[in-house]
């Protein structure tokens, strides 16, 4: 039994899709709300927030693997659930920041639990993707209200990851041989700036959509009234503030792990066009 956490998720419904395709175990998924999941038919579905360890407790009996996001609340309490329940195999999405930024706060945080799982005694596997192409969803309303993005660093390009390849190279962890004991930097294929996510999303939805750069000072006020000044200034160093080489850096992790191309942000703004209509 593979049990799958965040299962309505940008990843865990693609890792549900994947698992439940490939037929290598039983799989559960586990969301705060079953009523109104939509799970893959032939996946069980428990409810559980992460951030209440007593409510997984129930999620764990009979799982051998365990698929966990950190930074979701009580990580250290369900890696402990997890190893009393018997569970052998747990693959944790941790953050590339934690090479590329460890000196922010969300960095330090990840380290911890990654240190957690390592310490466990259970085998693990630690996945640190970058950017999620998906983040561009804080654009929706905008795009769809007025036509128009309004971001700063328009023109600086990192290589933004599509969450179902963080899904396809999880699937392999928990299915197949070898990677046990081992950590993942991974990154899309290539560099894309904000003004050529911009232009992917106009290009998917069929109409023009303006790009208007902003300043970091009206960006920060922006996004701090919904996420407190200092996560929006760890955002900000991480759209392009704070760039630095190993956060640039194009890898090649998905087609070594999967044996596929990692996709392109095209590919993720063609999938996924419909949310900014």
């Amino acid at each position: 039994m593979i049990l799958v956490t965040g299962a309505t998720g940008n990843i865990g419904i693609a890792l549900l899709r994947e698992l439940h395709l490939s037929g290598a175990a039983p799989v559960r998924g586990l969301t705060r709300a079953v009523g109104r999941a939509s799970l893959p038919e032939g996946v069980e579905a428990v409810e559980g927030d992460l951030a209440q360890a007593k409510s997984v407790k129930a999620a764990l009996e009979g799982a051998r693997s365990l698929f966990l996001l950190a930074g979701m609340g009580a990580e250290g309490e369900v890696i402990a659930a997890a190893r009393q329940a018997g569970v052998e195999h747990v693959v944790l999405v941790s953050s590339i920041t934690v090479q590329t930024h460890p000196h922010l706060p969300g960095a330090g945080e990840n380290l911890a639990v990654e240190r957690l799982l390592k310490d466990s005694g259970m085998a693990w596997t630690i996945l640190r993707p970058t950017q999620f192409a998906s983040n561009t969803l804080w654009w929706a309303r905008s795009i769809r209200d007025q036509g128009v993005v309004r971001a700063p660093y328009a023109d600086i390009g990192l290589p933004t990851i599509h969450p179902a390849d963080i899904a396809a190279v999880a699937r392999v962890a928990l299915t197949e041989p070898g990677h046990r004991g081992r950590t993942y930097a991974m990154t899309g294929p290539e560099r894309v700036t904000i003004r050529q996510q911009v232009a992917a999303i106009a290009a998917a939805l069929g109409r023009d959509v303006a790009l208007i750069e902003i300043s970091r000072e009206e960006a920060h006020r922006q996004m701090a009234s919904f996420m407190g000044d200092e996560t929006a200034d760890a955002v900000l160093d991480l759209m392009g503030g704070d760039v630095n080489d190993e956060l640039l850096k194009v890898r090649d992790t998905v087609s070594r792990v999967t044996g596929s191309v990692a996709r392109s942000f095209q590919q993720w703004a063609s999938d996924n066009g419909a949310a900014f209509g």
